[in-house]
C-alpha cells in the first residue's frame, strides 16, 4: 500500500493550454461540444465517461461511474435500471451533478441540473441499438440488490438467452433513460503554479446564461 506521505508527494504541473473569456462560447452547451469533440478527436479513452453524483432524500451522497449517451441544448441523456440505487435516490431527490474528467487535455467540465426520465420511446428506441449481450444484461441484472453469487446473473442470462433465442428482446419495463437539464456548468482547465482557469456558466430565470470567473 502507497504511505500516506507518498500520496502527498504527487503532483502534476498544468501546462497544456488556458481558457480566457474571449475564447469561450457564451453558451455553455456550445463551450461543452466544443471540448467533446476535441475529446474525441484527441482519442481520449471514453470520453464519455463521466461521474454522476446523486443524492438521498436525507442529503446523504453518493456518486459513480456512467456513460453519457446523448446530449444537446435540452440535456444530458444517461440510462440505468430504474430500481437500482440511483434510480432510487433520483426518485426521492431529482437533483444530480456530473464530472468530466479528461486527464490527457487538463481539463475537467462539472454540470448541474435536475433530472427526469426520458420517454418510453427515446428509451426503446436506444434500447433497440444495444448490443444482443447488452440487452439482455438489462433484463439478467436485479441492479444494485443482494445475490448470492455469480452464478445468479449466469443463471438469468442462460435462461433469457434460450428464451429470446432469435427474437426481439423488448425493453424492460424498470429500464431506461435520465436527462439532467442544467442549472449550472463549470469548466475547469489546468495551469500552472495551480492557478487553473475556472469558467462557470449559471442559468438566469430567463433562460439565458451569465458567465463568472472563479478564483482556483
Amino acid at each position: 500500500m502507497t504511505s500516506s506521505s507518498h500520496v502527498a508527494d504527487l503532483r502534476r504541473n498544468y501546462t497544456r493550454a488556458g481558457l480566457n473569456e474571449t475564447e469561450a462560447d457564451p453558451n455553455p452547451f456550445i463551450q461543452f461540444q466544443t471540448w467533446f469533440d476535441q475529446a474525441l478527436s484527441g482519442e481520449l479513452p471514453e470520453p464519455n465517461a463521466m461521474t454522476l453524483a446523486t443524492a438521498t432524500a436525507e442529503g446523504k451522497p453518493d456518486a459513480r461511474i456512467v456513460l453519457l449517451k446523448g446530449f444537446d441544448e435540452e440535456g444530458f441523456v444517461f440510462y440505468s435500471n430504474y430500481n437500482s440505487q440511483k434510480g432510487q435516490q433520483l426518485a426521492a431527490n431529482p437533483w444530480a451533478a456530473l464530472v468530466f474528467w479528461w486527464a490527457e487535455l487538463e481539463r475537467q467540465v462539472r454540470i448541474e441540473g435536475y433530472v427526469e426520465k426520458v420517454s418510453v420511446e427515446e428509451s426503446e428506441a436506444y434500447f433497440a441499438s444495444r448490443p444482443f449481450d447488452s440487452q439482455l444484461g438489462a433484463w439478467a441484472s436485479p441492479q444494485s440488490e443482494l445475490i448470492s453469487s455469480r452464478s445468479v446473473l449466469e443463471d438469468n442470462i442462460a435462461q433469457l438467452q434460450h428464451k429470446y433465442d432469435g427474437q426481439k428482446i423488448p425493453k424492460p419495463p424498470h429500464w431506461g433513460g435520465y436527462r439532467l437539464f442544467p442549472t449550472e456548468f463549470e469548466f475547469w482547465q489546468g495551469r500552472p503554479s495551480r492557478l487553473h482557469d475556472r469558467l462557470r456558466y449559471r442559468q438566469q430565470s430567463d433562460g439565458s446564461w451569465v458567465r463568472e470567473r472563479l478564483a482556483p
